[in-house]
């Protein structure tokens, strides 16, 4: 064979190198965004083997209503992320809104409701504006945004020293009272849940945060309103930050000033674990709530053997975390080479 020959690869070989590529992508897709779910399957199976107490029905109740307000935070997180932010400010604002809803909860249980909502959603409104406008990073304005919603709260609170009690028993009664043994935040986050699918899957506002999340400039080209767009996700990200604060007052009957500190952080390794690309562009909120669950799950089975420490807990959920984002990172440039 003379050195100006070529090998010529029969199509019918390309076409089994390339149906078998295809295959890969689709599968590594899959375990990507389910692969929480099956975890927590697996978690769930060895932790009823293994404890009595954790089948119960009063320990499901327990571990669904300890998910609602991280569940909240991490919804609104997973609209950030894919839009290809951050948002550190939620843990403050969690906090934050727990304090002003037990505060307010003395005009009533809409006051109690509607004060965080509006407070939190406009420091929302603030950092994604600066965002869009600025073209700040992310990072730092939400840096920012944790360190001003804490000051307030301490502000508020006489740096810590006053407790804001409850004092609505309508307000008190949704964190507290069950139906058919599951709490009434449950059903909420089940509803917004479904609500933010809807949006996420089923609207223009979705489709221009996936599109953003994936390269900003081209949506840019494709018309996407960039800036509408990112403002809207950071006013969603505090809206539920501080919804989340006031379930968790209404639950506990005050509003605790030392809550909050690393929230932001489970709320993102929740998304993340749930199959949501750091970088942005690819995520379901299917996955998130499978890690929210996942994270608790851990938690509780950790609480059930009772031998282990507070420390040794942390450093068990911070190694789970770690590995899990490894494994996403492995996958993301798994699907990268069997599309190329």
């Amino acid at each position: 064979m003379s050195q100006t020959d070529t090998v010529v690869t029969p199509p019918a070989k390309v076409a089994r190198a390339e149906a078998a590529a295809a295959r890969t992508e689709k599968l590594v897709e899959r375990f990507q965004r389910q692969g929480a779910l099956a975890v927590l399957a697996l978690v769930i199976i060895i932790g009823a083997i293994t404890w009595d107490s954790f089948r119960t029905y009063d320990n499901l109740g327990t571990v669904l209503i300890s998910t609602a307000p991280p569940a909240l935070i991490a919804l609104g997180m997973t609209f950030v992320i894919i839009s290809g932010g951050i948002d550190l400010s939620v843990g403050s604002l969690y906090v934050l809104g727990g304090v002003l809803a037990a505060w307010a909860s003395q005009y009533g249980t809409w006051a109690a409701f509607a004060l965080p909502l509006v407070v939190c959603g406009v420091f929302g409104l603030v950092q994604g504006s600066i965002i869009a406008y600025a073209r700040l990073a992310p990072f730092i304005v939400t840096l920012a945004g944790l360190l001003g919603a804490r000051g307030l709260m301490l502000a508020l609170s006489d740096e810590g020293a006053d407790t804001y009690l409850v004092k609505t028993d309508a307000f008190k009664h949704f964190g507290s009272g069950t139906l058919g043994g599951i709490g009434y935040p449950v059903y909420l986050v089940i509803a917004l849940f479904a609500l933010g699918m809807l949006l996420l899957y089923r609207t223009r506002f979705g489709q221009s945060v996936y599109a953003i999340g994936g390269n900003e400039d081209a949506a840019r080209l494709m018309g996407v309103k960039i800036r509408s767009t990112q403002i809207r996700v950071y006013v969603l990200s505090g809206v539920l930050a501080g919804l989340a604060g006031a379930i968790n007052a209404a639950r506990l009957g005050s509003g605790v000033t030392v809550l909050g500190t690393g929230m932001e952080l489970d709320a993102i390794a929740a998304v993340v674990i749930g199959g949501t690309l750091l970088t942005g562009g690819a995520g379901t909120l299917g996955g998130t709530i499978a890690g929210v669950l996942l994270l608790q799950v851990i938690q509780n089975l950790i609480n059930q053997s009772g031998r282990i420490t507070s420390a040794w807990q942390t450093v068990i959920s911070g190694a789970f975390i770690a590995l899990v984002v490894v494994v996403q990172t492995y996958l993301a440039r798994l699907r990268r080479v069997s599309s190329g």
